[in-house]
């Protein structure tokens, strides 16, 4: 029951596109997120997700539109859809998605696949 610092949290995050968990709840996740450069295209036939811009600026891509957010603004992803993310510049994301989802969903990728359940 301590309060999370999202500036401390998001502090001791190194590296881009590596989810860290920051709280659970209710068999979901609140994982913390650098980003910068775009993510591969991929979906998650079980699970929605949500994400939420902390700092600068980031997009969700989808086949028919782009939702482009700042601060304060997230999107809903429903499950089974298609998307990617992106970054032009280094962006602090929340994302809220039930525990064991992986970041690349249905794509195994060396690069972008990241371990699960790592917490900061």
């Amino acid at each position: 029951m301590d309060v999370i610092r999202l500036q401390e949290k998001f502090a001791l995050i190194d590296e881009h596109w590596r989810p860290k968990v920051a709280g659970r709840l209710n068999g979901q996740e609140v994982k913390l997120v650098k980003v910068q450069g775009v993510f591969p295209w991929h979906s998650h036939a079980d699970a929605d997700e949500i994400f939420l811009v902390h700092r600068s600026r980031f997009r969700v891509e989808f086949r028919d539109h782009i939702a482009d957010m700042g601060p304060g603004e997230f999107v809903l992803v429903p499950r089974g859809v298609e998307h990617r993310t992106a970054a032009d510049e280094e962006a602090e994301v929340l994302m809220f998605e039930p525990t064991g989802v992986v970041n690349t969903g249905n794509v195994q990728d060396a690069v972008f696949t990241a371990p699960n359940g790592i917490e900061i």
